[in-house]
């Protein structure tokens, strides 16, 4: 039966009216839709995409984490809306029109998604928003949802020859009591051994990893438990910068299409990943930035990088996601050194990943008692939000098709990711997607602290430049 997990739920208890968590794409369409197509399309398709046709259930008394129920009479007129943009119809209009829907909670009574068909682009385009709950899904889960609503040809495929599978009916309302009762009990015993299992890794873990003596007892415990000596991880307070502590309620948004062969040629000119060209690409943004809004900071800023916890080809609902933090050297003024710095960074946490994935969140989350996390959730994050965010910029790399893809005959064109900002993780967020010969950056940050995300967005451009004209190879 599709329970929340722990981590699932960790999502619908820290959301506030200010933290939201809503991740989210805009495509961009050659031609125009019209509703009537587009909920077509989703009454063949919406069987086969479970995260779409569930909506939540609560147990009573909240002893437990919410079920997920089948929904079999979708309102798609409900989840499906349209909505015009005014002459001249640019990107930018656009751009405020996904920033007012993205700072909009999604009512929890229904299937946490919704889609907006976005008339009045400019050049014969149109828009089409899509948001979905994290609790639903993680970034990797959602690109899954979105590539399931696409076809290959501008001829939409058959359905699947397979009839759609069907969710188990939640535990009756006693049922779901005892279950909780039960997972009650054990949850003093889950704590202890999560904190056996958490020594370790204390140095993975933010904010913790900051303690004096975090590293070397770490240390001692990998090496009490035979598994050797792993790299070393940074452990720096982030910065205080102009997008540190509390979020206000709104949201600005800005997108940038770069070409993914420049990007290559960055890549292979300099012997690095391609991840470590984007890190390095945000990075030389974010200083450009800060150069002007109250100064460059002397140590490096503290990056947040999604990693997914899927096995290659796995599949499955739900949140399966870890966050490590990296250095981002935002101080370092020549772009070739720069890079180097975000490759030795990356390198080290991947090494150290290789060794034992980080499922701290996840394993934290299961370890504590359902009915107290909400509160514990909030409370936590107000307080680190407020005194000391351990995380100052969000930046995330999710590799797409390289081939062209189609709605409702309508080509995609391009495909920017709107996602999380928090007052943990700060209010800039960098998420990049890479479709069919460009990487597409989506940029979500709090108005009050950046007010224009396209500033951001004109200095990514100018980053990547800066990268291509330097000069020499890394040190090695």
């Amino acid at each position: 039966m599709p329970q929340l997990t722990a981590l699932d739920a960790q999502f619908l208890h820290f959301e506030t009216a200010t933290n939201i968590a809503n991740i989210a794409g805009l495509a961009i369409l050659d031609g125009d839709l019209n509703r009537a197509d587009l909920q077509g399309l989703l009454e063949r398709k919406l069987p086969y995409v479970p995260a779409l046709r569930r909506r939540l259930t609560t147990v009573p008394l909240g002893l437990d984490h919410p079920y997920w129920v089948q929904e079999d009479d979708l309102d798609l007129d409900y989840h499906v809306r349209e909505i015009g943009l005014p002459p001249p119809g640019d990107d930018r209009q656009l751009a405020d029109q996904v920033s007012r829907l993205h700072a909009r909670r999604l009512d929890r009574g229904r299937p946490l998604w919704e889609i907006y068909l976005i008339h009045g682009l400019s050049g014969g385009r149109m828009g089409l928003y899509t948001k979905i709950h994290h609790a639903a899904v993680d970034g990797i889960g959602g690109a899954d949802v979105l590539a399931a609503l696409l076809d290959l040809t501008p001829e939409p495929a058959p359905p699947p020859p397979f009839p759609p599978e069907r969710d188990e009916p939640p535990p009756a309302p006693l049922a779901m009591v005892a279950r909780g009762l039960a997972r009650l009990a054990g949850n003093p015993a889950g704590a202890v051994r999560f904190a056996a299992r958490a020594v370790p890794h204390l140095d993975e873990i933010p904010v913790v990893s900051w303690i004096p003596g975090t590293a070397a007892v770490s240390g001692l415990a990998r090496r009490l438990a035979g598994t050797g000596r792993a790299p070393d991880l940074p452990a720096l307070p982030a910065p205080r910068t102009p997008f540190s502590g509390p979020l206000s309620g709104h949201r600005r948004f800005a997108f940038v299409s770069l070409p993914l062969e420049e990007i290559k040629q960055v890549r292979k000119a300099f012997g690095v990943t391609v991840n470590d060209v984007v890190m390095t690409v945000c990075a030389g943004a974010l200083r450009a930035w800060l150069a002007r809004h109250g100064g460059v900071p002397r140590q490096p800023l503290v990056a947040g990088v999604p990693f997914s916890l899927r096995a290659v080809g796995e599949e499955g609902p739900g949140n399966q996601v870890t966050i490590m933090t990296a250095p981002l050297a935002v101080h370092v003024a020549d772009p070739a050194a720069r890079l180097h710095h975000v490759r030795h960074a990356m390198h080290r946490i991947k090494d150290r990943f290789s060794l034992a994935p980080a499922r701290w969140l996840r394993e934290f989350s299961e370890s504590m008692p359902a009915a107290l996390m909400g509160l514990a959730s909030r409370s936590a994050f107000a307080l680190v939000g407020q005194a000391a965010p351990p995380i100052n910029v969000i930046i995330s790399n999710v590799p797409g098709p390289q081939f062209p893809l189609y709605v409702c005959g309508a080509r995609l064109l391009c495909h920017f990711p709107v996602s999380v900002i928090t007052e943990v993780s700060g209010g800039v967020n960098m998420t990049a997607f890479s479709y069919d010969g460009s990487l597409d950056i989506g940029i979500v940050t709090d108005r009050e602290m950046v007010p224009d995300a396209w500033e951001l967005a004109g200095h990514l451009r100018d980053a990547l430049e800066e990268l291509r004209n330097a000069e020499g190879d890394l040190p090695q």
